[in-house]
C-alpha cells in the first residue's frame, strides 16, 4: 500500500518505539587477553611479515634505531622515533606510517615497499588491538623454545585417539545429560527445568531452519500430548529444505565463502553459487560428513567412486579450495602461487582439523607440534594441484566445464561453423564496401543484401544453438612435485626437500602413500576422515554443539591447538564424536541426539545463586539466550511479513566472468534486491551488504566458526530507519489487515503469534491499541485517514519487530 509523506511517519515511529519497546543496553567490554583466533591471525599473517621484512634489522641481535619488533614490549616501547605500535590506533602507529612510506624520512623496509595487501594486514592487526602472544599472562601457554618432542606432543588431549567413554551412572535417559549432570553437581549448580513449549518450538525452529515457527506449527505442537511430540517437531524441521539453508550458511562461515575475490582485484566469482548450493543440498540430503569432507578436498578424484550424487557435484565441491581471497595482480607469480597454497592450508587446517598449520610457513609453529617440514609436506600436495588456470595479471581461478564430452564436441563444431560463417560475412561486407564505397547497406544490390541477411540469421541461429557451457570453480590434478622448505617463507631461499604428506604428530600409522604420478589430494582426503585422525570428527561435533548452544564444548571452535581452550566436558565430546562416527557421520542424527536432551531443552531463566557460581554458564545449567544472526533476522522479517520467497537461488551477480565486481574507485552495481533467503545474497569482499556488516556477519577472508555478537547503537538505528525494517512493518500491517480486517484486538493477537510465537498479554494489547489511536490522530495532520491508519499500524508492527523478544531466542 503506498504511503503518504514518510518523514513525519518515520519520526513518529521512532518516538513510539522509544515509548513502547524496552530496549537493550550496550556495555563497554573490559580489555581482555587476545583470543585464540586473534593470536592465530598474528601467527599466520603478521609474524611472517615481521620476520621477512623487519627482524633482520630490528630483532634480538640487531636493533637499528633502538627498535625491536620481535617482541610486543619492543614494539610498544618503540625506538628513537617513538612507539612503533599503538593498539587500535593505526593513525599514530609509526610501524604503519613507515611501511606506507608516508614520510620521506621514514620508509621501511628500505629495500622496497610492502604490497598493499601486506600493509592492509598490518593495519587490520593494529585495529584489532595488536594481539600478540606476549600479552598472555604468566600462567598461559608460552611459546616452545626447544625442538618438537613427538611423544610428548601426542599426549596432548586433541591428538589422542577418540575413545567412547563409559556413560556416567545417572537417572538421565539421554547420555548427554548424564555427562552434563556430574560436573553440575560437583560445582553445586542446580539445572533449570524445561523451557515452556512455545519457547522450545521457537528455539528449535530457529536453530534448525533460521526462521520463526508459524502459528499453525505452534498450535499443532501445543496440542500434541504424545511423549514424542518434540521428536516429531525435530524430524519435521530436519526434513525441511530450510534446514540446509540454515546449516549451509554455518558451513559457509567455516570455508570463508564469498562471491568475489576481494584484496587487490575484486574479481567476480560468478560461479561460486554452485558450491554454495552444493553445500545446501548435501546437508539437506544428510550426506555423510566424511563424504562431504572428502568431496571438498578431492571430489574430482572421487568422481564415479562416491555413493550418490553426480560427478559434477563432486567436482563442484572442490570449489572449497578456490574460494579464498588472492592477490591476483602479484607480479611474482611463484610468490602468488605459494600465497594461494598458504591460504588453502590455513583454511583446511582450521576448518577440518582445528589447527593453525599456516603458522608454520616461515618457522616451526611457536606453540603446536607442527614443523616447517609438516607445512611444506602439505604445501607439496596443493602445489601438485591446479587451482589457477592462469597466473598472469589479472590471474584467473581454475574452472571445470559442466558438460559431457559429446556436449563439448557439439559446441566446438557449432562454434567452428559460426566462425566460418562470420569470416564469410566479413569478406562479403568488405567486398561490398569496396564496390559501393559511398553507399549505405540499404543501397546495396538486392542479391548482396539477401546474402548478408541470410548469413546474419545463420550466425544468430548458431549462437542460439551453442550457448556458453556452464562452469564451476574447481581444481584438478597438476604436475606432481615435492617442495623444498622455503627458508623464512621465501621461495628465493630453499632448504631440504620434503615428501608430500600430513603433520607427523597426527600420523598414527604409516605416512601417506603418494605415487609420483598424483598430487596426494585423494590420500589427504581419505586421511582426514580416517580413524587414525582424531581431529576431523571432534572438530565437526564441536561445531554443531556451538551452533546449538552458542558456545562449543571446546570454546575456541577453530583452534584445538595449545592457544585454543581445553574442552569443558572432554568425555562428552569424545562420546558424541564416537557416536557420530558410529552413526555413519550423520549430522541429522547428531542434531536429534543433542536436541532431545534435557540440557538442550532447559529454560533460559537466570538463577541468581547459579549465576554467582557460573556466570558464563560453562556448565550448562540453563539455556543461553542468543540474538538472531544477520541472516536469520532478515529472513524472519520477510517471513512474518509474508514476503519470503522459499525457492533456491543461483547467482545475483550481473558482471561478466573475470570482471571486477567492485573496487574503491568505481561504482558497485551489486544488487541485493530479492526476497529469497539471505544465504542467496551476494557476499562481496571489501563491500559487504550493510545489513550483514552491522549484525556481525562472518568475515569472508578466513575460517570463522564462532561469530561474535556485538551490541552497538547503529543496530538500534537500523531497526528504526532501514528500508528492511520499514518495508517489513508495512507489509506485516497489510498482512494483518487482510487476515483480520474487522477485529483490532484479534489483529494484535495475530501480530504477536506471527512474530514472537505467543499471545499478547492484556496490558500489551491495551497499550498498543492506545498508541495506534494516538499515532493515527497525529498522522492525520499530514495524510488522509486510510494512510494514517495504515501508518499507525505499521508503527505498531515495527515496535514488535524491533523488540528484544523478536530479536533474541530464549
Amino acid at each position: 500500500m503506498p504511503t503518504s509523506p514518510f518523514v513525519p511517519a518515520t519520526i513518529l515511529r521512532a518516538a513510539v518505539l522509544l515509548l513502547v519497546v524496552t530496549g537493550s543496553h550496550a556495555y563497554a567490554a573490559e580489555p581482555a587477553s587476545p583470543s585464540s583466533q586473534d593470536l592465530a591471525f598474528f601467527e599466520s599473517k603478521i609474524r611472517p611479515l615481521l620476520v621477512e621484512h623487519c627482524v633482520d634489522c630490528h630483532g634480538a641481535h640487531t636493533q637499528e634505531s633502538s627498535l625491536r619488533v620481535d617482541t610486543m614490549s619492543g614494539m610498544l616501547g618503540g625506538g628513537e622515533s617513538g612507539a612503533a605500535v599503538i593498539p587500535k590506533d593505526p593513525k599514530h602507529s609509526l610501524l604503519l606510517a613507515a611501511v606506507r612510506y608516508d614520510n620521506e624520512h621514514l620508509k621501511m623496509p628500505p629495500d622496497g615497499k610492502m604490497t598493499d595487501a601486506q600493509i592492509k594486514l598490518l593495519q587490520q592487526w593494529i585495529e584489532m588491538g595488536a594481539p600478540h602472544p606476549d600479552q598472555l599472562g604468566s600462567g598461559s601457554i608460552q611459546p616452545r623454545r626447544s625442538p618438537i618432542d613427538m611423544n610428548a606432543a601426542r599426549a596432548y588431549w586433541a591428538f589422542q585417539p577418540v575413545r567412547r567413554p563409559v556413560i556416567p551412572t545417572s537417572e538421565a535417559q539421554n547420555p548427554i545429560d548424564a555427562f552434563i549432570h556430574a560436573p553440575l553437581a560437583k560445582q553445586g549448580l542446580a539445572p533449570n527445568g524445561p523451557a515452556d513449549r512455545r519457547t522450545l518450538i521457537r528455539r528449535a525452529t530457529f536453530d534448525l531452519t533460521g526462521l520463526p515457527p508459524t502459528p499453525d506449527e505452534v498450535s499443532v505442537f501445543l496440542a500434541d500430548d504424545s511423549p514424542d511430540a518434540f521428536a516429531k517437531v525435530i524430524d519435521r524441521l530436519l526434513a525441511s529444505d530450510a534446514y540446509g539453508e540454515r546449516w549451509g550458511r554455518h558451513w559457509l562461515d567455516v570455508v570463508r565463502y564469498a562471491d568475489s575475490n576481494g584484496l587487490d582485484e575484486n574479481q567476480a566469482f560468478v560461479d561460486a553459487w554452485r558450491y554454495r548450493n552444493y553445500v545446501i543440498d548435501a546437508l539437506n540430503e544428510d550426506k555423510p560428513f566424511d563424504q562431504f569432507v572428502m568431496e571438498q578436498v578431492a571430489g574430482d578424484l572421487l568422481a564415479g567412486k562416491s555413493d550418490g550424487g553426480s560427478d559434477d557435484d563432486s567436482a563442484i565441491a572442490t570449489g572449497f579450495l578456490t574460494l579464498g581471497p588472492k592477490v591476483l595482480a602479484e607480479k611474482d607469480t611463484v610468490k602468488m602461487e605459494m600465497d594461494i597454497i598458504d591460504e588453502q592450508i590455513d583454511t583446511l587446517g582450521q576448518a577440518f582439523l582445528g589447527l593453525t598449520i599456516a603458522c608454520a610457513r616461515c618457522h616451526d609453529h611457536k606453540f603446536d607440534p607442527i614443523s616447517t617440514a609438516d607445512y611444506y609436506a602439505l604445501a607439496g600436495i596443493f602445489k601438485s594441484t591446479q587451482s589457477m588456470q592462469s597466473l598472469k595479471t589479472i590471474a584467473k581461478y581454475n574452472e571445470k566445464v559442466l558438460a559431457t564430452d559429446e556436449e563439448v564436441q557439439r559446441k566446438a563444431k557449432l562454434d567452428q561453423a559460426k566462425k566460418e560463417k562470420q569470416t564469410e560475412l566479413d569478406k562479403l561486407v568488405k567486398e561490398a564496401k569496396q564496390k559501393h564505397p559511398d553507399s549505405k547497406e540499404e543501397a546495396y544490390p538486392e542479391d548482396i543484401r539477401k546474402q548478408l541477411d541470410t548469413l546474419r540469421k545463420e550466425i544468430a541461429s548458431l549462437t542460439e544453438q551453442a550457448p556458453e557451457l556452464p562452469t564451476a570453480m574447481a581444481v584438478k590434478e597438476g604436475t606432481p612435485e615435492n617442495l623444498r622448505i622455503h627458508v623464512r617463507g621465501s621461495h628465493l631461499i630453499l632448504g631440504q626437500q620434503v615428501p608430500r604428506g600430513v603433520p607427523v604428530v597426527l600420523q598414527r600409522s604409516q605416512p601417506l602413500d603418494i605415487s609420483d604420478a598424483e598430487s596426494g589430494r585423494l590420500q589427504l582426503a581419505q586421511w582426514l576422515v580416517h580413524a587414525d585422525n582424531p581431529l576431523t570428527a571432534r572438530v565437526a561435533v564441536n561445531r554443531v554443539w556451538r551452533w546449538h548452544f552458542g558456545t562449543g564444548l571446546v570454546p575456541s571452535t577453530d583452534n584445538f591447538g595449545k592457544l585454543g581452550e581445553a574442552p569443558t566436558h572432554p568425555e562428552l565430546l569424545d562420546w558424541l564424536t564416537a557416536d557420530f562416527v558410529a552413526n555413519g557421520w550423520s549430522l541429522k542424527k547428531l542434531h536429534r541426539q543433542i536436541m532431545l536432551s534435557d540440557t538442550y531443552q532447559r529454560s533460559s531463566s537466570v538463577n541468581e545463586e547459579n549465576a554467582t557460581i557460573d556466570p558464563e554458564n560453562r556448565w550448562y545449567w540453563r539455556a543461553n539466550v542468543q540474538r538472531l544472526e544477520a541472516e536469520a533476522l532478515r529472513d524472519s522479517l520477510l517471513a512474518v511479513s509474508g514476503k519470503l520467497d522459499p525457492t533456491q537461488g543461483t547467482t545475483m551477480l550481473t558482471v561478466d566472468k573475470w570482471k571486477l565486481v567492485f573496487d574503491h574507485t568505481s561504482k558497485d552495481d551489486t544488487s541485493y534486491d530479492t526476497q529469497r533467503r539471505s544465504i542467496y545474497l551476494p557476499v562481496i569482499r571489501n563491500n559487504l551488504y550493510d545489513g550483514f556488516a552491522l549484525f556481525d556477519f562472518a568475515t569472508a577472508d578466513t575460517t570463522q566458526g564462532d561469530r561474535a555478537t556485538s551490541t552497538v547503537a547503529p543496530q538500534a538505528l537500523f531497526t528504526l530507519n532501514s528500508p528492511l525494517f520499514l518495508d517489513a512493518a508495512e507489509n506485516l500491517a497489510d498482512r494483518l489487515q487482510q487476515q483480520v480486517p474487522d477485529d483490532e484486538r484479534a489483529r494484535i493477537e495475530l501480530l504477536y503469534q506471527l512474530t514472537v510465537s505467543r499471545p499478547p498479554h492484556d496490558h500489551e494489547v491495551t497499550r498498543l491499541l492506545t498508541t495506534i489511536d494516538q499515532l493515527e490522530v497525529a498522522l492525520r495532520e499530514t495524510m488522509d485517514h486510510d494512510a494514517a491508519k495504515h501508518q499507525a499500524w505499521a508503527a505498531a508492527c515495527q515496535c514488535v519487530l524491533a523488540s528484544n523478544e523478536f530479536l533474541y531466542v530464549q
